[in-house]
């Protein structure tokens, strides 16, 4: 990706180096009581999505325990400060990717009349406190309605590149832009309708609205890759980018993960769509770039 002098965006928080943070309750124990229903999802790593009483936890790479549980502000103020442990390349990579959103969704929404409030990324290490619940390395990357922040433990890269045969740096970018997609959702109430939808459906019915909403995240990662500019004008994506975008919505298909986790299919509990169906989304926002193509 062709990212060279462009600013950072300042909606960052790094707590890679806080200890001490506790996780609230998990799915174990005393977690399960506000949970309505508990619906499995992923990414591509895994994860849970949990729909809570008045949200959503939207995860998109982590294992397939994941976290949960009512938030805990005195145990996230209980963490002690320390030294950072987040890589400085990718500290700057990141924060590059994510002004870029900043710049191309207030441009593509202020036509519709919306404006574009940013999301914070919130980089931690091992755990963590959301305005969700507890943040685990499980997890994987996720982005939280109820403080419209988005989660990311920083050695989660690291595993999309060697567990999953994913590396690059748009596979990378590819995932902000994802959590990013679900920020917009929010904005639009598309995440509000889906709750909604979910809150009365069965849970096959309920993973199918939840395959929508992944895919129209997927989607909107692709809009954003192609209308990213560097401050001259020029394209950010580079020969080579997209493809190894689609290499890595391959690896994190349900369909394929499920084969290699258990040999067997199960179309019904699918949450984040079909390898094939995330590479169409990925390509379709690509292609167009136009966000009205990424229908929920």
């Amino acid at each position: 990706m062709r990212f060279g002098d462009e600013r950072e965006s300042s909606n960052f928080e790094d707590v890679t180096g806080r200890s001490g943070g506790g996780f609230g309750g998990g799915l174990g124990g005393g977690g399960l009581g506000c949970l309505i229903p508990l619906v499995a999802s992923r990414f591509g790593i895994g994860g849970v999505v949990v729909l809570l009483v008045g949200y959503f936890l939207l995860n998109s790479l982590g294992g397939l325990g994941g976290g949960g549980g009512t938030p805990n502000p005195a145990a996230q103020q209980s963490a002690t400060a320390g030294q950072s442990r987040l890589d400085p390349n990718t500290r700057h990579f990141m924060l590059q990717v994510l002004a870029d959103t900043e710049d191309t969704w207030t441009r593509l929404l202020q036509p519709k009349g919306i404006r574009y409030t940013p999301t914070k990324l919130v980089a931690y290490s091992q755990g963590y406190q959301s305005g969700c619940g507890a943040a685990q390395s499980a997890m994987g990357p996720f982005y939280c309605p109820t403080d419209q922040k988005i989660y990311l433990d920083t050695e989660f890269f690291n595993e999309l590149s060697t567990r999953f045969n994913a590396p690059g740096d748009f596979p990378e970018a590819y995932v902000l832009a994802h959590e990013v997609g679900h920020h917009v959702q929010d904005l639009m109430g598309t995440l509000g309708q889906a709750e909604q939808l979910q809150a009365r459906a069965s849970q096959t019915e309920g993973n199918a609205i939840q395959v929508k909403i992944e895919l129209q995240a997927d989607c909107y990662a692709g809009v954003w890759a192609a209308n990213a500019k560097t401050p001259e004008g020029q394209p950010v994506m580079e020969q080579g980018d997209i493809e190894e975008g689609m290499r890595a919505a391959e690896a994190i298909g349900d369909d394929t993960l499920q084969r290699q986790a258990q040999g067997a299919v199960v179309p019904d509990s699918f949450t984040h769509g079909t390898s094939a169906q995330r590479r169409e989304a990925l390509q379709r926002g690509y292609k167009s770039g136009n966000p009205d193509v990424c229908q929920f």
